[in-house]
């Protein structure tokens, strides 16, 4: 395991604040961009049970996410591009998530000083987990299109021992 591109990662997940979240449901695919927060690799997020992609989670819960800035410069693109499942969580895993998200976005826990639509809100949210089994981070300073595996345990959502790796786009990329 490759614990400085681990930290390079996690640091990344914790200083940025919206992810693009792929699901696929009756109407086709659709992305959504959605405040998380991270504990390790898994994602924490809220959102409406009307909602498209909630709908779609609640039939079919595979999807993709990509965390990154909007960049003008290709040498530095960086970001997160993940698979895996998203399920919605309730009990003490959910309270954890709710603290951790007020934590982050404390517009979201200060009822007091809240408008009061935002508070209404707050009570109508299902709040999901997202388990990535593989996640990739992108960084190309390193060279156009370089993206590392993160390789993934079980707590954190995938699967145990596989080693990081480059993608074939670098490799090939590296090669020429």
């Amino acid at each position: 395991m490759n614990a400085s591109l681990h930290r390079k990662a996690l640091a990344y997940l914790a200083e940025h604040n919206v992810m693009t979240l792929a699901t696929t449901g009756t109407k086709g695919v659709w992305a959504s961009a959605l405040f998380y927060v991270n504990d390790g690799f898994k994602l924490y997020f809220l959102s409406s049970p009307r909602s498209r992609h909630s709908i779609n989670l609640a039939n079919h819960s595979a999807i993709a996410a990509t965390i990154q800035e909007d960049y003008r410069d290709w040498r530095r693109i960086k970001g997160v591009q993940l698979e895996g499942v998203a399920r919605k969580v309730r009990g003490i895993e959910r309270v954890a998530a709710i603290g951790r998200y007020q934590a982050k976005f404390p517009f979201a826990g200060e009822a007091v000083r809240s408008p009061v639509e935002v508070v209404r809100a707050m009570r109508r949210m299902a709040w999901f987990k997202v388990e990535p089994s593989k996640l990739f981070f992108i960084d190309n300073s390193l060279g156009l299109g370089h993206r590392d595996e993160i390789a993934l345990d079980r707590s954190n959502g995938g699967k145990k021992g596989r080693k990081p790796r480059q993608s074939k786009e670098t490799d090939a990329a590296h090669k020429a």
